[in-house]
């Protein structure tokens, strides 16, 4: 279910290309499962060429896909690796989101093809080896691969703000409120264990208040710093050690 929520990732790798990747596997195979579910991870080698087979050995072991294409005529890797990232979209379970790691010109129409048909694409190239018109045609989601472990910081930071963040102070409030109603129609009392403890009972959305957002990304760390916040705010009363809500009648008056 999980996987079925998130977008399905491939990564091709143009070794010739961009053999300094080898020094980077875990990292790209980190930032892609940020992006989504990663289904599938090749890289595209001629193993009559020494330097690309050391480096595909390195990867292997990281568990990408090695493709050997052992042909003497230039760029026969790269059409391979062109044909599959056109043909995977046809397959069953076709990727949302595709990561080519190449900087080569010859890639600009594939890389087309698969954004006319709305896929994302993300182009890592290694700096000094990248043609123009490849990285203006993916506009942001072209990066050099020297940039990774600042994108991977970047997109985890982000992702444990959205986790932490994802219900707003105003909401909590509410849920407050109708939770010490809840109690006091019931002839409970209203104390602070009780009511954050009838919160998440009555509230799915409600997990705690390490998930209520209180500014700039941050969140409360204690029950009570949000009654505080309430009560500063004349939402709620709280007098001895029970909380009260502060009805519309006497805020007029």
């Amino acid at each position: 279910m999980k996987e079925q929520l998130q977008a399905l990732v491939s990564i091709y790798i143009d070794l010739q290309n961009a053999n300094s990747i080898k020094h980077l596997g875990s990292q790209l195979l980190e930032f892609a499962k940020v992006e989504g579910s990663l289904i599938d991870a090749k890289i595209y080698y001629n193993s009559l060429c020494p330097d690309q087979v050391s480096a595909k050995n390195k990867l292997q072991s990281l568990g990408f896909k090695c493709i050997d294409v052992p042909c003497p005529l230039k760029n026969s890797a790269d059409n391979q690796l062109m044909a599959d990232f056109v043909n995977d979209l046809y397959r069953n379970r076709p990727p949302d989101t595709a990561i080519l790691v190449s900087g080569d010109g010859d890639f600009v129409n594939s890389v087309r093809n698969l954004k006319d048909r709305g896929k994302k694409v993300i182009v890592f190239a290694q700096r000094g080896n990248v043609k123009q018109k490849l990285k203006e045609l993916v506009g942001s989601d072209f990066h050099f691969l020297d940039e990774l472990p600042s994108l991977i910081a970047a997109k985890t930071q982000q992702q444990i703000e959205n986790v932490q963040c994802h219900l707003t102070y105003n909401e909590a409030v509410e849920y407050l409120i109708e939770a010490i109603k809840t109690a006091l129609s019931k002839g409970k009392g209203t104390g602070l264990g009780f009511i954050n403890n009838l919160m998440l009972q009555l509230f799915p959305k409600y997990q705690g208040v390490t998930f209520v957002c209180q500014h700039q990304g941050k969140t409360f760390s204690r029950f009570s710093e949000l009654v505080k916040a309430a009560v500063k705010d004349g939402k709620i009363l709280l007098q001895d050690q029970q909380l009260f809500v502060i009805e519309a009648d006497r805020l007029s008056a």
